[in-house]
C-alpha cells in the first residue's frame, strides 16, 4: 500500500527546497523592482484578491496567467515574481495572482477566486489567458479549463482554452489521509467535486500540457499522466510531458532558464491563445 504523506510531502522529499525557495525570494524581490509593472492589482475585496501585472514591451503582447502552488496553504505572489522575467523578454505579459488559502477559503472556493481573477484580466486586457501553474496551480490550470464562465457577464465562454500545468494534482482524493489535510479539510464528497481529471471540459480548441519532474514521486507521475489520458479521450488536445531529472521544486526553474523547452512551449501556447 502506497505511504501517501511520503508521495505527497514534497519539501520532505526535497530537503534543500530552504535553499531554493530562499533564492526565490530574492529573484522574486530583485524583479519587482526591474520589470514593467502594475503591481497589487485588487480583483475583489478581501486581503489577498490581488494580482501583479509584469508587462512584456508591446502593448498587444499576449497574457500568461501563473498561479503559485503550496497546497493551497501557503504562498504568495510576491514570492513569484521571477518566473516573469524570460517570459516577458521572450514578449509575453504575465499576471500572477495571491488568494485567501486554507482553512480560510475551501479548495473550490479559492477556485472561485481565481476565476474571479481571470475574468477581471479579461476585462482589464481583452486578452485571452494562457494560464500555468505549478503544484496546487496545476490543479488551478486544470480548473480553469474545466469550469463553466456563464455566471461572468462579457466573458467569454471559453475564456480559457490552453493551460500548462506543472506538477499538478488533479485527483484530490489521496490527499484525505495526509498531513495535508488539517488545513484542507477535504472528504471524500469535496475532494471529488475539487477535482478537475473527473470534470473536463468541452474539447473544441482546448489544449492542455501536464508536466512533471522524472525525479517526482510516482503519484505525481501518475496524476499527471492520468488527467492527460482522461481528457485525450474525450477529444481534447492533453499531452504529458516529463522532465528528466527535475524534482517537484527544480520543475519551476525550467521557467527563468532562456533556454527550456518548457519556456518555449509555454510561448508558444501564449502567442496560439492570443491570435484565436
Amino acid at each position: 500500500m502506497l505511504d501517501y504523506e511520503a508521495e505527497y510531502n514534497n519539501r520532505a522529499r526535497v530537503p534543500e527546497y530552504p535553499e531554493i525557495a530562499e533564492r526565490w525570494s530574492l529573484l522574486a524581490s530583485a524583479y519587482r523592482l526591474a520589470g514593467n509593472t502594475a503591481l497589487d492589482q485588487p480583483y475583489g475585496t478581501r486581503e489577498r484578491q490581488r494580482y501583479d501585472l509584469f508587462h512584456a514591451g508591446d502593448q498587444d503582447a499576449p497574457l500568461v496567467v501563473y498561479i503559485h502552488g503550496g497546497y493551497w496553504q501557503r504562498g504568495d505572489r510576491k514570492d513569484y515574481s521571477f518566473l516573469a522575467r524570460e517570459l516577458n523578454a521572450a514578449g509575453v505579459t504575465v499576471a500572477i495572482p495571491s488568494y485567501t488559502l486554507c482553512p480560510t477559503a475551501s479548495v473550490m472556493e479559492i477556485g472561485d477566486e481565481i476565476q474571479a481573477c481571470l475574468a477581471a484580466l479579461w476585462k482589464k486586457t481583452g486578452k485571452r489567458p494562457t494560464v500555468i501553474g505549478h503544484s496546487a496551480g496545476g490543479h488551478l490550470t486544470a480548473e480553469m479549463m474545466a469550469r463553466s464562465w456563464g455566471s461572468f457577464p462579457g466573458v467569454p465562454a471559453d475564456l480559457v482554452r490552453s493551460g500548462y500545468a506543472i506538477s499538478g494534482v488533479f485527483d484530490l482524493a489521496p490527499l484525505i489521509d495526509t498531513s495535508l489535510n488539517k488545513a484542507l479539510g477535504l472528504t471524500k464528497g469535496t475532494a471529488r467535486a475539487a477535482s478537475p481529471l473527473f470534470r473536463p471540459p468541452a474539447p473544441k480548441g482546448r489544449r492542455l500540457v501536464a508536466a512533471v519532474g522524472g525525479e517526482e514521486s510516482s503519484e505525481f507521475l501518475r496524476q499527471s499522466r492520468a488527467i492527460a489520458d482522461a481528457w485525450s479521450k474525450v477529444g481534447i488536445d492533453a499531452k504529458y510531458e516529463v522532465i528528466a531529472g527535475a524534482n517537484h521544486f527544480s520543475m519551476v526553474d525550467e521557467l527563468i532558464r532562456p533556454d527550456s523547452p518548457m519556456l518555449k512551449r509555454i510561448t508558444g501556447m501564449a502567442q496560439e491563445a492570443h491570435s484565436a
